[in-house]
């Protein structure tokens, strides 16, 4: 499949009153989805990129492995987005950051991207969405969901409607939690260990991801799973908190065990056992004594997770409140990563990664270790 996005963004000021529009087509042509939104007061490149992200994100939600192909007129975010120019703004990093995870998931769910500039003139659907943005107007338009409702589905027989095929997709937030004394001294917690509080910080951070999760949250139903670890149920806590949730508590989602090694720091091991802690990252049925192999914990793990999704009615909201090693997990699945590979996946505390599902057929990764509510 292939697809289209024209975006854009303006700014009556600049910076000034800001709003951004983007929209996907097909191959022929034909509007997938449509988005345009106000910004307030920003600069011109601040709703450019945020026209691209939101753009990228539609797509995303079309088909995650498409080759794709993004048009604007701004000179300034094609050139930086293909590599090609450098980045010095702030504000314009954090966004360039976000829009290029959104790129190396589409990468890695096998699709392609090219950046293509474009005339004004030739990016008039997409400039007259931002105008709406600038208006003060909210645009939302899914054509393609109308579409794949009424396409046949795989397997199906003409005539007869696939009634477990779900209409809108799951939206998935992965929390890990904030920090601890022990994660700022890099000592291993896992499950049957000392099972340490969050500190000050930690806190800190868990109510700045309660505020931060909204952004990545569509309305409706949501629900809400916690490790019942000390740490992640106190991140859990301001969370539910300002979603209106009563989180459920699931063993299955607690961090890998690290046995006799829990307590210790990672510099310590490495200093004192170094073929052991290299066997532990990249051997999946390695055991430390008393600890879990990291087979027996991506199997827990990964059956939670699957029946939370299963569980989940269409166009739902999950969000998941866990550890660095069962997220890796849940990441690797989804990516095809060896158990090697993982550890090239960031995960810092406090962080958010979403996911959009589709029970049954395909999942994409629109944010990897989203820490941007963390800076204020």
């Amino acid at each position: 499949m292939s697809l289209v996005v024209e975006a854009d963004g303006g700014s009556r000021g600049n910076p000034g009153v800001g709003g951004y529009g983007a929209l996907v087509r097909d191959a022929d042509g034909a509007v997938l989805a449509e988005r345009a939104e106000p910004l307030g007061k920003v600069s011109n490149n601040v709703a450019e990129y945020s026209g691209l992200i939101a753009g990228l994100e539609a797509a995303a939600e079309i088909d995650p492995a498409a080759d794709l192909e993004v048009r604007m007129d701004s000179k300034l975010v094609i050139e930086q987005m293909a590599g090609r120019w450098k980045i010095k703004h702030e504000d314009m990093k954090r966004l360039a950051l976000t829009a290029q995870q959104l790129v190396q998931a589409r990468r890695a769910a096998g699709g392609s991207i090219r950046w293509t500039w474009v005339p004004r003139a030739q990016n008039k659907a997409a400039d007259k969405l931002s105008n709406d943005g600038m208006d003060g107007r909210t645009v939302r338009t899914d054509a393609w969901r109308a579409s794949a409702a009424a396409a046949p589905q795989e397997g199906a027989t003409q005539g007869e409607p696939d009634l477990d095929a779900p209409t809108a997709p799951i939206r998935v937030v992965l929390v890990r939690h904030g920090v601890t004394d022990f994660t700022e001294q890099g000592k291993l917690d896992g499950r049957g260990g000392a099972n340490p509080d969050l500190n000050e910080t930690g806190c800190a951070q868990a109510e700045a991801a309660a505020v931060g999760i909204r952004a990545h949250l569509p309305e409706g139903a949501a629900r809400i799973f916690v490790s019942p670890l000390a740490r992640t149920r106190s991140t859990a806590a301001p969370i539910a908190r300002e979603l209106g949730l009563t989180p459920t508590y699931l063993p299955d989602l607690e961090e890998q065990s690290f046995g006799v090694w829990d307590g210790q720091s990672v510099k310590e091991i490495h200093q004192r056992e170094p073929l052991k802690l290299q066997r532990f990252r990249t051997e999946p049925d390695f055991r430390v004594e008393g600890a879990e192999t990291h087979r027996e914990l991506t199997e827990r793990v990964l059956s939670a997770y699957r029946q939370i999704i299963g569980s989940a009615g269409p166009g739902e909201a999950v969000v998941i409140v866990s550890h660095r090693k069962p997220i890796l997990a849940i990441l690797a699945d989804l990516l095809g990563l060896s158990m090697e590979r993982i550890w090239t996946l960031a995960g810092e505390p406090a962080s958010l990664t979403v996911l959009t599902v589709w029970p049954g057929r395909h999942s994409h990764i629109s944010h990897l270790n989203d820490t941007h509510h963390l800076r204020g």
